[in-house]
C-alpha cells in the first residue's frame, strides 16, 4: 500500500456496546472495498477481524483490529474494538490514535447502558463522532425512537443525515438527507437509485432543514448567513457539516442492517467525505522530556518523528507487533528511532498495516497514519518513539483501575516463576491488569477488569507459556490493633556459662489514631537504659507487630512508648533488648483489647432502573452500606462501601443479576473493625491454616 498525505488519512475508532455489531459492520466495509470475496461473520467463526481462537470460541471481540484500505484517494484506518466492558481498555487505546469515534447503535434496544459508559470514558473534546444505528430490519424497530434514544442520551446535536425506507422486517432503503436521494436495496445488498417516497417527501424535507440548522451553528459567519437568507447553499452546508463533525459541535446519525448489507457503502463514501484527516484536528500535547511542560505538535510529515505505540500484539502466526500512530515525521524501513521511556535504540526493520488478520507491507507511514512495526526489542503499549536529536513524550493512556482481584498459582509444582515471568510478559501488552506478589499473604493476586479478562489471560498463559494456573480465592489483608491501654514488663535474662544475655524492658502500649500508623516513644531518663540499646527495642517491637496475635495479621495504628528498665554491663546486647522489646509487645498486645480489621472499599454500580432493587438488596447482603443513589438516564448510580472479603467474585454475580448491564467500579476506602462474630470465625480459620502449615 502507497504512502498517504495526511489530509487523505482518516483514522476512525467503532465503539459501541457488546453485540451491536461493530465487527460485522467492519466485516461488511471490507466486503465493499474488496478485501474479501465474502462478507465475514462472527457467529460462523469467518470474520476476518475476529479471528483469533478466543474470538471465535466466545463469538465476540476480545482486542481491537486494525482494517486499512483505500476507498478512493483516501486511506481509511478502521479500529474495531470490543464492546465487553473488561475491554475498556482496547477502546482507550484506539480513541487515543483517532480522529473519529463512530457509536453503533443496536436500533432495538436504543443506547445501552455500556455505549454511555464508553460515551463517558472518552475525552470531553478533540474526538468528532456519529452514530450508525444497525439492525433496522429487527423485530419492533423504529428509527424515530432510535433516533431519539440517541438525543435523550447525548443532546440535540445528533442529527440524522440519513433516514430509513420502512422499519423492522420492511425496512429496505435509505434517504440520504445530504443529497436528497434514496437508495433502495435487495437482498443481497445491492444498491439501485429511486425517487423518495412519496409519504418520505415531508419528513425527509424536514429533517433535512434540521440538518441545515445545526450544520449553520457550527460557524458564526454560516449562522448569520442562515438567520439573514433563512437556508444555506449546499457547499455552506457541507462546509458547515465538516466543521461541525470536525469541532465536535455535530453528531451525524446514519441507519443500516449488516444482516443484509444494507448502509456500509453510504457509510463509507460519508467516513470518506465528512469526516476531519489528522491534518484538520488541532496539534497534539505532548511532553518535552525532562519537563512537565507540554508542547504543541503539528501533524507535519516534513517535521521530526514521533510515534505513539497503543498497542502491543504477540501472535503466533504473525509474531510480535507494535501497532503504532505517527504523530509527527514519516517513518521509513531502516530508520533508528529512541525509545523515549527506556532510552534504547529501535530500528525500524519492516512497516506494515493490517487488513483484519492480514499483514500488508508499507514502505514508509507519514504523519496521522496508523501502522505496525515487528521485533522491536523493548518497546511496549504506551511508549514513544522520536528521533534521538528530538525528546518529546506522547502522554500514555489512563487506564481504569481493575474491579476483580483473584489469586493465582501453578497447577503443577516449580512452575510458580513460569507464571510470573508469563504474566509480566502479558502486562507489557496489556496494562489493563496488575499483579501483586505479597509475601505476607504467600499469594500472587491479579487483578483485572473483570472475569472474562481473566479467563483470557489465563487461557494466554497456557498457550503461549505452556503453564496451567490455578485460581483461588485471594486472601484479605486483614490488620489488627488495639482499643485498650496495657504496661508490661518483660525482662530477657540468660546465663549458659559464657556471656549472658540480659536486656529489661517496661513499654506502654495504647492505641493511635485511625491511619495514624505505629508511634515509638523514647521516654527514659536518667540512663536506666542505654541510647545505644533504644533503637534495638524499637526493632523487636516492629518485628513482632507483623504478626499480630489473633489471627497473624500485621498490627497498625498502635502507640508504644518505652519508659523504664534496667540493663547489665556485660550481659546486655542489641540483640537482649530487641527480643526483651519482641515479648514485651507480643504478651502486652492481647491485654490491650485486641481487634481485628478489614479494607473497605468504595463501590459505585451503574444498573438500569429495572435492577437496582435486587442490587441494593445483594449490596445488603454483603455488609455493605449504601451511601448514596442518583438517577443516570434510564439507568441508577448506587454508592456504597462494601467489604474487601465479601467483593469477591461481585464481577460475575452483578452481570447474573442484571443481565449483562450491570457495571462498577471499585476502589479502596479505609480500615475498619470486623464484626464480633465474623472476627471470631476469620481468627479460628487463621489458626487452623497455621497448624496445617506447622
Amino acid at each position: 500500500m502507497k504512502e498517504f498525505a495526511s489530509d487523505r488519512v482518516r483514522n476512525v475508532c467503532l465503539a459501541g456496546q457488546r453485540g451491536c455489531g461493530k465487527t460485522s459492520l467492519a466485516d461488511s466495509i471490507a466486503f465493499a472495498v474488496g478485501l474479501n470475496n465474502r462478507i465475514g461473520r462472527v457467529d460462523d467463526g469467518t470474520s476476518l477481524l475476529d479471528y483469533t481462537e478466543s474470538e471465535i470460541s466466545r463469538k465476540t471481540s476480545i482486542s481491537l483490529k486494525l482494517l486499512a484500505f483505500q476507498s478512493g484517494d483516501t486511506k481509511i484506518n478502521l479500529l474495531d474494538c470490543p464492546g465487553h466492558t473488561d475491554f475498556t481498555g482496547e477502546l482507550l487505546s484506539a480513541v487515543k490514535v483517532c480522529e473519529t469515534v463512530g457509536v453503533l447503535i443496536d436500533a432495538a434496544a436504543g443506547v445501552e447502558i455500556g455505549t454511555r459508559l464508553q460515551w463517558r470514558a472518552m475525552p470531553d473534546s478533540g474526538l468528532a463522532r456519529f452514530f450508525f444505528v444497525n439492525k433496522m430490519d429487527k423485530e419492533n424497530v423504529k428509527w424515530k425512537a432510535a433516533l431519539d434514544s440517541i438525543r435523550n442520551a447525548f443532546g440535540n446535536h445528533c442529527v440524522a443525515i440519513q433516514i430509513p425506507i420502512g422499519d423492522a422486517d420492511k425496512f429496505g432503503g435509505i434517504v440520504d438527507l445530504l443529497k436528497m436521494k434514496a437508495y433502495s436495496f435487495d437482498k443481497d445488498g445491492k444498491r439501485a437509485d429511486i425517487d423518495i417516497p412519496a409519504d418520505l417527501k415531508a419528513e425527509a424535507q424536514a429533517q433535512r432543514d434540521a440538518l441545515l440548522e445545526v450544520a449553520a451553528e457550527s460557524d458564526d459567519a454560516l449562522l448569520e448567513k442562515f438567520f439573514a437568507e433563512g437556508t444555506l447553499s449546499e457547499a455552506d452546508m457541507m462546509s458547515g457539516l465538516r466543521s461541525g463533525i470536525a469541532n465536535g459541535k455535530l453528531f451525524p446519525v446514519l441507519f443500516g442492517s449488516m444482516s443484509r448489507n444494507i448502509g456500509a457503502k453510504l457509510l463509507l463514501d460519508f467516513m470518506a467525505d465528512y469526516l476531519p484527516s489528522p491534518a484538520q484536528m488541532p496539534p497534539a500535547k505532548v511532553q518535552k522530556s525532562g519537563s512537565e511542560n507540554l508542547l504543541d505538535l503539528p501533524c507535519n510529515a516534513a517535521g521530526k518523528t514521533v510515534v505513539y505505540v497503543f498497542k502491543t500484539v504477540s501472535e503466533g502466526h504473525l509474531g510480535e507487533m507494535s501497532f503504532f500512530k505517527v504523530y509527527s515525521g514519516t517513518v521509513r524501513n531502516g530508520m533508528d528511532l529512541q525509545n523515549q521511556q527506556t532510552s534504547s535504540s529501535e530500528r525500524v526493520s519492516h512497516v506494515y498495516t493490517f487488513q483484519g488478520k492480514n499483514r500488508v507491507d508499507l514502505d514508509s507511514a507519514a504523519a496521522g497514519d496508523i501502522g505496525a512495526l515487528v521485533k522491536l526489542k523493548d518497546t511496549h503499549s504506551g511508549n514513544t518513539l522520536a528521533e534521538k536529536d528530538f525528546s518529546v513524550t506522547v502522554p500514555p493512556v489512563q487506564f481504569p483501575n481493575p474491579v476483580m482481584d483473584v489469586a493465582v498459582k501453578a497447577k503443577a509444582k516449580g512452575e510458580e516463576e513460569k507464571i510470573g515471568t508469563g504474566l509480566n510478559k502479558l502486562f507489557e501488552e496489556d496494562p489493563t491488569f496488575k499483579i501483586v506478589l505479597d509475601p505476607a499473604l504467600k499469594q500472587l493476586v491479579l487483578y483485572a477488569q473483570g472475569s472474562t479478562h481473566i479467563e483470557v489471560l489465563i487461557e494466554k498463559l497456557k498457550k503461549r507459556f505452556g503453564v496451567d494456573a490455578e485460581l483461588v480465592k485471594p486472601k484479605i489483608p486483614y490488620r489488627e490493633t488495639v482499643r485498650g491501654k496495657t504496661e508490661k514488663q518483660y525482662k530477657h535474662k540468660k546465663q549458659s556459662g559464657g556471656r549472658g544475655q540480659y536486656g529489661d524492658v517496661y513499654i506502654r502500649i495504647e492505641p493511635n489514631v485511625r491511619g495514624g500508623g505505629f508511634e515509638f516513644i523514647d521516654e527514659i531518663t536518667g540512663g536506666v537504659i542505654p541510647g545505644k540499646y533504644i533503637p534495638a527495642v524499637e526493632k523487636g517491637i516492629v518485628e513482632q507487630m507483623q504478626h499480630g496475635g489473633l489471627a497473624g495479621a500485621p498490627v497498625v495504628d498502635v502507640k508504644v512508648a518505652l519508659y523504664f528498665g534496667s540493663y547489665h554491663d556485660v550481659d546486655s546486647s542489641d540483640m537482649a533488648f530487641k527480643i526483651a522489646g519482641l515479648m514485651a509487645f507480643k504478651e502486652g498486645f492481647m491485654d490491650c483489647r485486641p481487634v481485628l480489621l478489614e479494607p473497605i472499599f468504595n463501590v459505585e454500580v451503574l444498573v438500569p432502573n429495572e435492577f437496582t432493587g435486587d442490587v441494593m438488596g445483594d449490596l445488603s447482603s454483603r455488609r455493605g452500606k449504601v451511601s448514596g443513589m442518583d438517577p443516570d438516564g434510564p439507568n441508577q448510580r448506587i454508592r456504597a462501601t462494601v467489604p474487601q472479603a465479601e467483593l469477591y467474585q461481585y464481577s460475575v454475580d452483578l452481570r447474573s443479576m442484571t443481565q449483562g448491564q450491570g457495571i462498577y467500579s471499585v476502589a479502596f476506602s479505609h480500615y475498619e473493625e470486623v464484626p464480633h462474630e465474623t472476627a471470631q470465625k476469620i481468627i479460628a480459620e487463621a489458626k487452623q491454616e497455621k497448624e496445617a502449615e506447622g
